[in-house]
């Protein structure tokens, strides 16, 4: 990869698991880059930093949305959605990156959100189904991120949804906005 260096920055920062997850990541974001058209550069950097803060401390993160004045909505809802806010403000201030789809690409990995750019898409993509993930329809989710971009943004978007309603969890509105926003793109909403 080109940004190894970026890469041994942000090691420390996560147990191994999640650094060989974020590699994982960050080279499906390369792959899909490179097959829709889209810059490899700006997918690895976005890749490899968007879970820069996952497991930073609790408090931190949370001063942090108030700091920054980030959605004030994220904490009513569970933390494990914080570190993609934060993680964008972490790529901007330490790391120096101002390209602001990066800064988008990594804010919105965990919720999506409507008018998703294609660097968008392919980091919430390649966090779902890079190589080490392993769950019930994740070949689905492969073989369609192969195929179309949009297609395979709805069904990963919808799987996330699916899997947190099972769970009895709350979803995010930008997960349902998201949604909804690729639903009507594709045409007319069939009555």
């Amino acid at each position: 990869m080109k940004y190894d260096n970026l890469l041994e920055q942000i090691k420390d920062r996560m147990p191994l698991k999640r650094f060989e997850h974020t590699k994982g990541v960050a080279t499906t974001a390369i792959h899909l880059a490179e097959k829709y058209g889209e810059d490899q550069d700006k997918a690895e950097i976005a890749g490899i930093l968007h879970d820069v803060v996952k497991f930073a401390d609790y408090e931190w993160l949370k001063q942090m949305i108030i700091s920054e004045q980030l959605d004030p909505l994220l904490l009513s809802f569970h933390h494990e959605l914080w570190h993609g806010p934060v993680g964008s403000v972490v790529a901007k201030n330490e790391f120096h990156f101002d390209d602001e789809d990066i800064l988008q690409a990594i804010r919105f990995h965990t919720t999506g959100r409507a008018g998703m750019s294609n660097l968008e898409k392919i980091i919430y993509i390649s966090d779902m189904i890079e190589p080490s993930r392993s769950f019930p329809g994740i070949d689905v989710l492969r073989e369609k991120a192969e195929l179309d971009l949009d297609e395979a943004m709805i069904s990963c978007v919808t799987h996330s949804i699916t899997f947190l309603i099972e769970k009895k969890q709350p979803v995010f509105p930008d997960s349902f906005h998201c949604y909804n926003d690729l639903i009507q793109k594709r045409g007319k909403v069939k009555e």
